[in-house]
């Protein structure tokens, strides 16, 4: 049996309260229905009766109430434009992000060192050429020491141009060393190997001028030069009297020989350079006089 009521208002008496139906009941409101009244407060509101519709953003407070266990699983980066959420919220691993368009980013340009000239220098200071790319008016230049990691500031850097800087240095302790270059804006660059060597150069330890005096037609024994850190040696000026060898070994070397050819008196000039691993060299100027003696004398008179 169906009944309907109408009626302008329901007041409840003072102090109670009106209930519409009871457990089982339905109760519908019908399409079209308008709930009005300034004092109308939905208090206890179930999230699970609202299955449609949407609730105006002036029904929402400035700062939402922390939410407990509130499961968001589609939502949308737009429809964040304000407020926070917990670390806790994000996974341990970001995941890829596709079709992401950055574009406030400011471009990096990296400069690059491709070689230095020279490779190898003493503990003197020195001026060394980096050539590379995207070198920007002026950068700072330091020296890494391979084994230490010590670094050392250029003594002055001249700027060429973008692929071209001229960096002094003064490095007093022997070694390798990285290179490393960094542009006003923070860009750098560190070379990928040890690519300056500091070597001093090789030391003569044996005077110069003199090694003796020989009579022709006589062994010289062996006369021996010296000279630290040097690998090699060779005759580069001059001549070795006649029948005399120079043999070259790491840091010492020696003149051998019988000598032979001489028709009178003669000093004989040459120069002998010294090269170390590095490929540094040092020269030293010596001479080998040869005699004749009485019985030399006689056999040329004949």
């Amino acid at each position: 049996m169906t009944s309907i009521l109408k009626v302008n208002s329901i007041q409840p008496q003072s102090g109670t309260t009106i209930t519409f139906g009871s457990s089982g009941d339905t109760i519908t409101i019908s399409a079209g229905v308008t709930w009005s009244g300034s004092g109308a407060s939905l208090t206890s509101l179930n999230a699970t009766q609202l299955t449609s519709g949407t609730v105006p953003d002036a029904r929402f407070p400035a700062t939402l109430p922390a939410a407990s266990g509130l499961n968001l699983t589609a939502l949308n980066a737009t429809q964040l434009t304000s407020g926070t959420l917990p670390d806790a919220r994000f996974p341990a691993t970001l995941p890829a992000i596709s079709g992401a368009n950055l574009t406030n980013l400011p471009a990096e340009t990296k400069p690059t060192i491709s070689s230095i000239t020279p490779s190898v220098v003493t503990n003197a200071q020195t001026a060394i050429t980096i050539t590379g790319t995207n070198f920007v008016n002026t950068p700072y230049v330091d020296a890494i020491n391979s084994s230490t990691g010590a670094i050392i500031q250029a003594d002055s850097v001249a700027f060429s141009g973008a692929t071209s800087i001229v960096a002094t240095f003064t490095l007093a302790v022997d070694g390798t060393y990285f290179l490393r270059v960094e542009n006003n804006d923070g860009n750098a660059v560190r070379s990928g190997t040890a690519i300056l060597t500091v070597s001093d150069v090789p030391a003569w330890v044996t005077g110069a001028g003199s090694l003796g005096t020989f009579e022709a037609g006589a062994s010289v024994g062996t006369i021996t030069i010296t000279c630290t850190d040097a690998t090699s040696f060779a005759r580069t000026s001059g001549a070795l009297p006649g029948g005399l060898t120079l043999n070259t070994a790491a840091t010492n070397a020696t003149i051998t020989g019988t000598e032979s050819g001489a028709t009178q008196p003669t000093t004989y000039n040459f120069t002998i350079t010294a090269t170390d691993a590095q490929g540094q060299t040092a020269d030293r100027a010596f001479s080998i006089a040869i005699t004749l003696g009485i019985n030399n004398s006689a056999r040329l008179e004949q």
